[in-house]
């Protein structure tokens, strides 16, 4: 599944570990003050540009180039290392295309976030009859998001584009090594399905997962210094009281209390699935040779083969009863959770409204990427089965014991056809 598109994946991504780490602890211990030095300074809070002059600030020019440095050393290390693999411009320099322009996007969120203090102000000023507020205010105000919308609409269409080229190079790099490996691989129950359809899921769940993953780390880098400062506006909690840092740590709670809940809830699924996988691929392949051969989808054995299919959707559907009750119930309670915990702090007239629209995107943006376990659950339990049968395929190449469900269905192929041999 990884070696085929990334060469020597477990030492790469292990050295990509690392090197990341080395490079956010450079960038705050070492290029960011120097970079100050230079003149390279952000603004001051509640300052930033509202317009898309927000890319060109010295601060955010000065990261630009800094990333470019740290990813053209990595890659161009790997482009070395790794010179006779051929997907390496696709799985090195396609990748870190995807990581910048995704942090890219999560910068068109924060310019917005920007645009809401002003907006939400003129709005609450405006309700409020206050002097001097014209109609060509608000129209400014929109001209100015209609220009960022248009920026973001533009990134996320090409990055859509480019990233379908990417996954869809990985499962070409998946297909061309099963295939070369088919001989080993052609008894194994399910082998076209596995090959066709297993790598088409795998590389779509991918596409989405990847993408939301590398967007959440993004979004975190990026949100999580607002949400700090923010916090000085918000200085007391319901029930709670005042803590330092308010905002992080409601996120920080409200996130892992809704993944743990979720994870607890969901933890047969992942198993479930995978044996859904496997009953579902035993009654269709029982079917396909019924169309062939006379003796075989003989009614009594579909009759066992779909009996296995109904019960093991029957224990999913029980299952998803309780997991679907704790995800809905913890969403709805999400909506509501910020508004609640900021209700002192509204009543005491400590906020503006468009500062409360800051601290309610800038939370939600945090809480959302904290929460990246409970929005892509159910995807994530797809992709492990799938990655479980992916893994007993791969096991025949590197003749390993195939798991005990795979052994079980290919001893019975082999009685099948030995009783087929000595039928006259």
């Amino acid at each position: 599944m990884f070696h085929s598109f990334f060469p020597q994946p477990r030492l790469l991504f292990s050295s990509l570990t690392v090197w990341t780490l080395l490079a956010i602890l450079a960038w705050y211990f070492v290029a960011a003050p120097f970079g100050l030095s230079l003149g390279f300074v952000p603004p001051a809070e509640g300052k930033e540009p509202i317009d898309l002059s927000f890319f060109l600030l010295p601060d955010n020019l000065w990261f630009y180039a800094y990333f470019f440095v740290c990813t053209a050393l990595f890659c161009g290390f790997w482009q070395i290392k790794a010179k006779d693999h051929p997907w390496k411009l696709w799985s090195l320099w396609g990748s870190a295309l995807i990581v910048f322009v995704t942090y890219f996007s999560v910068q068109i969120s924060v310019v917005i976030n920007n645009f809401r203090r002003p907006m939400g102000d003129l709005l609450q000023n405006a309700l409020s009859k206050q002097p001097g507020i014209t109609v060509w205010d608000f129209y400014s105000l929109q001209i100015i998001f209609v220009q960022i919308a248009f920026l973001s609409m533009f990134v996320s269409i090409m990055t859509d584009f480019f990233t379908s080229h990417y996954i869809f190079r990985w499962r070409t790099a998946m297909n061309d090594f099963y295939m070369s490996k088919w001989e080993k691989l052609r008894h194994i129950e399910g082998a076209s399905q596995r090959v066709q359809e297993d790598t088409m899921r795998f590389a779509n769940i991918l596409e989405g997962l990847g993408i939301s993953l590398i967007n959440s780390i993004m979004t975190l880098v990026v949100f999580l210094p607002i949400l700090f400062a923010l916090s000085s506006y918000v200085t007391e909690l319901p029930i709670i009281g005042e803590i330092p840092h308010t905002l992080f740590w409601l996120a920080l709670f409200w996130s892992a209390f809704g993944t743990g809940l979720l994870a607890i809830a969901g933890i047969k699924l992942p198993g479930l699935n995978f044996r859904n996988q496997r009953v579902e691929a035993a009654y269709r392949k029982e079917l396909v040779y019924g169309e062939d051969h006379a003796d075989r989808a003989q009614p009594l054995t579909v009759a066992e083969l779909f009996s296995n299919v109904r019960r093991n959707y029957f224990r999913m559907y029980f299952h998803y009863l309780y997991f679907n009750l704790a995800r809905y119930f913890y969403l709805q309670a999400d909506a509501l959770f910020v508004l609640f915990m900021l209700v002192p702090t509204i009543v005491a007239g400590k906020i503006t409204y468009g500062i409360f629209q800051q601290i309610s995107t800038a939370f939600g943006q945090v809480s959302n990427s904290f929460q990246y376990l409970v929005n892509s659950w159910t995807t994530i339990i797809e992709l492990l089965s799938i990655h479980k049968r992916l893994k007993a395929f791969e096991a025949a190449i590197d003749d390993e014991p195939l798991p005990a469900i795979d052994q079980r269905y290919l001893a019975r192929e082999e009685h099948d056809g030995e009783l087929a041999a000595d039928t006259p």
